[in-house]
């Protein structure tokens, strides 16, 4: 009797999607305690520009990638939302973190860091970020309502927005004031 030492393509494809289903599940020791919001701090830089977060006003976002120990932080929605919806994104998402304005500082967020996926936003506002326009995020939507009513735009959900509100060419809505 012979042994095939080669893979069939049923065990491959299987193989294949448990090392997938690994990934996603982190099978390294502590791979899940990384996957929690990670505070700013006076050093921390954003991925795409280089500013530092707790230089600015505004919503700040972080992406927890897979095989990256510490998130991608970001000074502003738009950046987030412009990054997660481009083409070019390969890179595996574990986890996605906004902050909740409903109860962070706008001048100065700290914490309250929430699901980026389940938050509701506000976009085409009067208040602005780091970039200018911005988009506000909120754990309730209550709070998106009342923070639109005050301050204008339009309440969201996370798959409502599209690549093309968020072009940082001209900033959010195409605002080419900045």
């Amino acid at each position: 009797m012979t042994t095939c030492s080669c893979l069939t393509r049923r065990r491959a494809l299987g193989l294949a999607a448990f090392t997938v289903l690994l990934a996603a599940c982190g099978d390294k020791p502590g791979e899940a305690q990384s996957l929690a919001p990670v505070e700013i701090d006076r050093s921390t830089s954003c991925e795409l520009d280089g500013m530092l977060l707790a230089d600015y006003p505004g919503p700040k976002a972080q992406i927890h990638y897979a095989g990256q120990d510490r998130p991608a932080f970001f000074c502003d929605t738009v950046e987030l939302f412009n990054t997660l919806l481009a083409g070019e994104q390969v890179r595996a998402v574990r986890a996605v973190y906004v902050q909740d304005m409903g109860q962070a500082s706008w001048d100065e967020p700290k914490g309250h860091w929430i699901d980026a996926k389940t938050a509701v936003y506000v976009l085409g506002s009067k208040r602005h970020g780091s970039m200018g326009p911005t988009i506000a995020s909120f754990a309730q939507e209550a709070d998106a309502a009342r923070f639109a009513q005050e301050y204008g735009g339009k309440v969201l959900r996370f798959a409502d927005i599209k690549l093309d509100m968020v072009d940082l060419s001209g900033g959010a809505l195409h605002d080419t004031r900045m």
